[in-house]
């Protein structure tokens, strides 16, 4: 199998700064005398206000943040509970300002979406011990390399298991015997998704050719909210013979959409049902399928459970395919006629018969 791979840097962010709205009257029960675990939740159910604070691209982007939205949305609907939404600013900096005013404000829980805020939950959780902090796709352990605290959870994805189906399908529909992967970040969370991608398309071709980019290099995140360079890798690819690109780039993924409109191919959306979510028709026609990752049932779980008191603090809940916490969806129906061979191969992932890597 031949891979390719490179390297750009993006142009800058597109996520514009936004700021807290101003203080609210702080109607959270807390115990000051309770030990660590974070707050016990109200008696009242409307008293819960949630917290939201975004990851890179913020509310918008059809995707990762966007289906942390729909999460709290379902919360919103069961529970009648209040929320504030909130997004860093370009370079990121304010990710603990952010969260220590949320949690001043009497918003508990609160969730962070995204690895970025690994630099900085722990030291805020810490800060305020009797808030509920949960982190989408929070590491097992931060930079320092200290343990999450007793009220700090994490809720994590098996995403290369879910990307292992996409390179299923992938391998599957393709007609050139060429397929493409767009990161958005060379980081080891993206990578996941190259892995299972891979592993899945040569599982099924072994011949087949995965061309591998990303838009940015670690460090530099642009390259999730950069749509102008997303389309420039996919048609890259596109010219280069590949039929199928798969992206795992964020709010860049539309422009890799457009590539694939303009092409004439199909491209796999990520996180959250694209088909769905990308409200324009000429662009569901190029989606084969998504790699769905479902940040909408932690996000409802998780806000569920500390309305019932069962939040588990210094620890990670894991969503793979098991409980169907990833997986690919059918929307627009171009995936149905594999759909048994993607069936059998979760299985089998399922029951330990295919260990899926989790890096390239």
């Amino acid at each position: 199998m031949r891979r390719t791979r490179g390297l750009s840097l993006a142009a800058a962010l597109l996520v514009g700064s936004l700021t807290l709205a101003a203080c609210a009257e702080d109607t959270s029960n807390t115990d000051p005398d309770e030990p660590g675990g974070g707050a016990a939740p109200t008696s009242e159910v409307s008293d819960v206000r949630v917290g939201l604070a975004f990851d890179v691209g913020g509310e918008g982007d059809k995707s990762f943040n966007d289906s942390a939205v729909a999460g709290l949305e379902l919360a919103i609907e069961e529970f009648g509970i209040t929320e504030q939404r909130v997004s860093p600013n370009d370079d990121g900096s304010n990710r603990a300002e952010l969260l220590s005013q949320l949690a001043e404000q009497g918003f508990n829980p609160v969730i962070a979406v995204g690895f970025a805020y690994d630099e900085v939950i722990a030291t805020v959780a810490a800060d305020f011990p009797d808030t509920t902090f949960a982190q989408v796709d929070g590491s097992n352990a931060v930079f320092d390399g200290t343990s999450k605290g007793p009220n700090h959870t994490g809720l994590l994805f098996a995403e290369e298991q879910g990307s292992f189906l996409a390179g299923v399908a992938a391998a599957l529909k393709s007609q050139t015997g060429t397929i493409g992967f767009v990161g958005g970040v060379e980081i080891g969370l993206i990578q996941k998704f190259e892995a299972g991608y891979v592993a899945g398309a040569t599982a099924v071709n072994p011949d087949i050719v995965v061309d591998v980019q990303y838009i940015s290099p670690a460090g530099d995140f642009s390259g999730f909210g950069d749509p102008a360079r997303g389309k420039i890798l996919a048609q890259g690819m596109y010219d280069g013979g590949a039929d199928i690109v798969y992206h795992a780039a964020g709010g860049s993924g539309l422009g890799v959409f457009q590539a694939a409109s303009e092409s004439g191919t199909l491209a796999i959306g990520v996180d959250s049902d694209q088909y769905e979510t990308i409200g324009d028709p000429a662009l569901q026609e190029v989606i084969m399928t998504s790699m769905l990752k479902r940040v909408d049932v932690a996000v409802s779980e998780f806000i569920s459970a500390f309305i019932d008191g069962t939040v588990e603090g210094g620890t990670d809940i894991i969503y793979d395919l098991s409980v169907d916490g990833v997986g690919l969806s059918t929307s627009g129906g171009q995936i149905d006629d594999v759909q048994a061979d993607i069936d059998g191969f979760k299985q089998q992932i399922i029951d330990g018969e295919i260990t899926v890597p989790t890096t390239p």
